[in-house]
């Protein structure tokens, strides 16, 4: 039984490291910061905020998964979409207080890493995984649900993980090529 959920674990990884890679997942925002500051330390320091909000949106599917709700795709991408809208358009107003047209600070970098994970569906990619995972203890006579919540937990920092770490080194990577090419990056 444990060899069979050896691979739902790599997936879950998996998808993490390829949502690293993404540009729409932070590393293109990360690496922003670190050009503006002139370091790749604020580079860095933008991972948390940019994994806090990708974590929330595969969390909040897990949760959903693991109370037995299904989830409607369309529905969750649309609501999602609708609140990019309000946002681009705050943001583009003129007459928008002008905190809401200054470039994002750490809790506009959350919500953007929220609405972007959200809409292209990080969670949903990882429910295949989920599935196995968060029903191995029914398969092992527990009451239903017994572990479930904190199987899924672990697979969404797991996840968190390795997409947080793909996104910092290729930031980190693209920082130290830009001052290997001439740019003034520490």
């Amino acid at each position: 039984m444990a060899a069979d959920l050896f691979w739902p674990w790599v997936t879950v990884a998996g998808l993490g490291a390829l949502h690293g890679l993404n540009p729409a997942t932070g590393w293109m925002l990360a690496a922003a910061w670190g050009l503006r500051s002139g370091g790749t330390k604020q580079a860095l320091g933008a991972l948390w905020p940019i994994g806090l909000g990708h974590v929330a949106s595969v969390a909040l599917v897990a949760l959903l998964v693991v109370a037995g709700l299904q989830v409607n795709r369309m529905l969750l991408q649309c609501a999602v979409a609708a609140l990019l809208l309000v946002s681009v358009a705050a943001h583009v107003w003129r007459r928008a207080p002008r905190a809401l047209r200054a470039p994002a600070g750490q809790v506009g970098m959350a919500l953007w890493s929220f609405l972007m994970s959200s809409l292209h569906g990080a969670g949903l990619m990882v429910v295949p995984a989920l599935l196995p995972l968060c029903m191995s203890d029914v398969a092992e006579g527990d009451a239903p649900g017994s572990r479930s919540l904190l199987v899924a937990l672990a697979a969404v920092g797991l996840h968190g993980a390795a997409m947080l770490s793909m996104t910092g080194l290729v930031a980190v990577g693209l920082l130290r090529g830009l001052r290997f090419i001439g740019g003034e990056v520490r």
